[in-house]
C-alpha cells in the first residue's frame, strides 16, 4: 500500500515503535470568504445583469458575476465595492447584501464561502472594461438570456431577480435605477421590465400620483411626439413604501 497520500497518524506503524501524536486541532484549512455583486440595469425597457467570463481555472471561458476574495480585516459591504470598482469601474451605485451561498462544493478549486450583493444603476454606459483578471464583460437580459454560469452564479442570479421584485413593491427602489429626470412612461417601462408583465397603467398612475412620491419638473422632454413631462422622486434614500 503507499502511505504517501496517509495522515502520520493513520500509518501502521512498525517495530513495535509508539503511535504517531496526533494533528494539532489548529491545523486545519479554513473555507475562504468572497463576495459576488449581481448589478442591474434597464435598457431599452430590458432589464439587464452584467457578467464577466473567467479566463482561467477549471471553469475557464464561463461566465460570473464581477466578484472576488476578501482581504483580511476588509468589511463585507468595502469588499463589494473595491471589487465592483476594479471590474467595472462603478465607483458609487446602490449597494445591498441579498445571501451568503455556502455549499462547500460550490467552486471547484476550495471551499469558498460567498456573500453576495445586488447593485443597481440607470446607466449601462457607467461600466467600463472589466479588469485584466476576466476574459470579457457585457450585459445579458434577464432573465432567460443568460449563458451557462460558472459555480452557483445560476442559483444566486434567480435569488437577484426575486430580491429586486419584492423591494420594487414595496419600497422606491426605482429611484436607483432611473436616472434622475424621467418620463411616466420611462416609470412604468421600469416596473413592467422588472416584473416581466404588463400593467394596469391607469391604476398604476394614479396609485403613485397618490402617494407623493413624485414631483414634477419644470422642463418637459421634446421628440418626434408631443412634449413629455418630467419627473424625480423627492427623496433619492431608500424609503418602505407601499407601491404596489
Amino acid at each position: 500500500m503507499d502511505h504517501t497520500n496517509i495522515a502520520p497518524e493513520q500509518r501502521p506503524q512498525h517495530n513495535g515503535a509508539p503511535p504517531a501524536p496526533a494533528r494539532r486541532a489548529h491545523r486545519y484549512e479554513r473555507p475562504k470568504v468572497a463576495v459576488d455583486t449581481v448589478l442591474f440595469v434597464v435598457d431599452g425597457g430590458r432589464l439587464k445583469t452584467y457578467l464577466v467570463q473567467l479566463k482561467s481555472g477549471p471553469l475557464r471561458g464561463k461566465w460570473a458575476f464581477p466578484g472576488g476574495l476578501v482581504r483580511v480585516g476588509e468589511m463585507l459591504d468595502d469588499a463589494a465595492r473595491r471589487q465592483l470598482l476594479s471590474t467595472t469601474g462603478l465607483e458609487c451605485a446602490y449597494l445591498e447584501q441579498l445571501f451568503t451561498f455556502g455549499d462547500p462544493s460550490r467552486d471547484p478549486r476550495a471551499h469558498v464561502v460567498s456573500v453576495a450583493y445586488m447593485a443597481l444603476i440607470s446607466d449601462p454606459a457607467r461600466v467600463a472594461v472589466p479588469s485584466h483578471k476576466y476574459a470579457a464583460g457585457g450585459w445579458y437580459e434577464v432573465p432567460g438570456q443568460l449563458p451557462p454560469l460558472a459555480y452557483d452564479h445560476a442559483l444566486i442570479a434567480d435569488y437577484a431577480l426575486s430580491r429586486l421584485k419584492a423591494k420594487l413593491a414595496y419600497t422606491n427602489i426605482a429611484a436607483f435605477v432611473l436616472p434622475k429626470s424621467f418620463t411616466f412612461k420611462e416609470l412604468e417601462d421600469l416596473y413592467a421590465a422588472i416584473l416581466g408583465r404588463s400593467l394596469d397603467r391607469r391604476n398604476f398612475r394614479r396609485r403613485i400620483a397618490a402617494m407623493g412620491l413624485l414631483k414634477k419638473l419644470p422642463v418637459k422632454r421634446y421628440g418626434p411626439h408631443r412634449p413629455a413631462g418630467l419627473y424625480s422622486f423627492r427623496k433619492q434614500t431608500l424609503q418602505v413604501v407601499q407601491m404596489l
